[in-house]
């Protein structure tokens, strides 16, 4: 996605922003007309910036980058040497840091143009990001919101292939609601973003810190690693403000090392900034009072289910109210709430069962929607849960515990496998488990639906957990069309 309206710099120009004079092949009287990491994304008279890999060089695609449009190169020595100066280049130190500063500098700072936020956290960014641009968008303020689910500017969808996008398509695409008169901006932060610079040249106005569970060990090899990557956010080169959860001990570890200043955010303690007062549970949601900041008062019917959704709501509604939002607004608004789509999302058609399908794919995840359906469930609660592969293997024995812990039938099945046997990631699954007629293994993601609602009873709760929104299942590198909740329509439908 890019704005409209033409923008050309030129590579003298981008050398005396980037402070060096290596320039190859005429570099200097190249102008070019966009950039990018990614050869797909490349338009006619692109700036290539090939930036090294873990596992191949950037600059191995130079002659493809040239053949779709790419003018010139902006790359590191190595990547000089492999591009064999097919194109005019422009040599730097650390490309992949830089980068982002200078998607920045092409696109004018288009972060700086809007009150931007960037939350980050293990579970809830998706649906914390989602309810605070419904609470914009329900005051009547444009607003743009970048995440797992995709891209929405306004009323237009887009789909992204990232969390949080490579930095070049990022400013591109702040810069393109920039350009369609958004003045709001909410953004999820990944844990992989902040370590492959792809938030470099980013500026938000406040970030938001939800929890810290595992995942991504596979990654960060540890969760000190995990957790100071998260960090990294809250420093004054990323952000103006903090709004951190601490109900989780990370929330409190990161209040104590924050570089920027803090409110705080708690569903238990009221000392925090914001608080609840009350918070009653029924069938469709829970009635809350809500204090605030400088004994701002907000109390409504929030209709969602799932006390973690409480927290998400509100840290939500703090960031709201601190972008400017009326808070009686708010508080006439929230019975309006829905959140984002796949997370807790129910599945109905008539049946005498309630069935849901939910994203959680990590231990806690799994252990919080459980213990949430279980509150308004009278019989059993059924669940399906499997595990993506080419991921953090170490997690999956604990996300088949808390299935099976959390259920009264489990069934454990296939995710996306990817390039992974389907059979090996069960075998993870279920270490550790011991199996009997409460538990069943059915490698087919379409048939392990199909046992859970077989086997459910007037009272009972199917949940089909792990992909929550997405329409694909990867198998051996291709994704075949998969949606969860359509899957779990047609099984139900099938029985009735």
């Amino acid at each position: 996605m890019r704005p409209h309206a033409p923008r050309y710099k030129s590579l003298a120009d981008l050398s005396r922003f980037l402070g060096v004079e290596d320039q190859i092949g005429n570099a200097a009287q190249v102008i070019f007309a966009g950039l990018t990491t990614s050869t797909k994304y490349i338009e006619k008279n692109d700036l290539f910036v090939a930036l090294p890999g873990s596992k191949s060089h950037g600059a191995n695609f130079t002659a493809q980058a040239k053949e779709n449009g790419a003018i010139a190169i902006l790359t590191d020595v190595e990547g000089l040497r492999i591009s064999g100066e097919i194109l005019p280049a422009i040599v730097i130190e650390d490309p992949r840091v830089r980068v982002g500063d200078v998607a920045s500098w092409f696109y004018e700072a288009p972060f700086n143009a809007l009150h931007a936020v960037g939350i980050t956290g293990t579970n809830g960014k998706t649906t914390t990001a989602a309810l605070l641009n419904e609470i914009w968008n329900l005051s009547n303020r444009e607003s743009g919101c970048i995440g797992t689910v995709g891209i929405s500017i306004g009323k237009e969808n887009f789909p992204t292939n990232f969390t949080t996008p490579e930095s070049t398509e990022l400013q591109s695409i702040v810069a393109s609601m920039v350009e369609r008169s958004t003045h709001f901006l909410v953004m999820e932060v990944s844990s992989h973003a902040i370590s492959q610079d792809r938030i470099n040249g980013a500026r938000f106005k406040n970030v938001a810190f939800t929890n810290l569970t595992q995942d991504h060990l596979d990654y960060h090899g540890s969760m000190q690693n995990y957790f100071a990557t998260k960090a990294e956010l809250f420093s004054a080169e990323f952000a103006d403000q903090g709004f951190i959860n601490i109900d989780n001990p990370y929330g409190i570890k990161l209040l104590e090392i924050s570089q920027i200043p803090v409110q705080t955010v708690s569903r238990n303690s009221r000392s925090a900034t914001w608080h609840y007062v009350k918070h009653e549970i029924s069938s469709k949601g829970y009635e809350v009072s809500i204090r605030g900041v400088g004994g701002i008062l907000i109390e409504g019917f929030l209709p969602l289910l799932g006390s973690y959704n409480l927290d998400n709501a509100l840290m939500a509604i703090a960031l709201a109210v601190d972008s400017g939002v009326d808070p009686l607004a708010i508080g006439n608004d929230l019975s309006r709430l829905k959140g984002p789509a796949g997370r807790l999302e129910r599945v109905d058609i008539g049946q005498k069962f309630l069935a849901f399908v939910d994203y959680a794919h990590t231990p806690d995840a799994v252990e919080q929607v459980l213990a949430a359906v279980r509150e308004i469930t009278s019989g059993r609660v059924i669940g399906v849960l499997g595990c993506g592969g080419d991921r953090d293997n170490s997690k999956r024995p604990l996300m088949g515990k808390a299935l099976t812990q959390g259920c009264d039938f489990a069934v454990m099945t296939s995710d996306n496998p990817r390039s992974e046997n389907p059979e090996d990631i069960l075998r993870h699954m279920s270490t550790g488990i011991d199996f009997g007629t409460s538990s069943h293994v059915e490698p087919d993601r379409r048939g392990a639906i199909a046992i859970a609602v077989a086997e459910a009873e007037p009272g009972d709760c199917v949940i089909v957990l792990g992909k929550g929104h997405e329409i694909g299942q990867e198998i051996s590198g291709i994704k075949y069309p998969f949606d969860d909740r359509l899957e779990l329509a047609r099984a139900i439908e099938r029985l009735t």
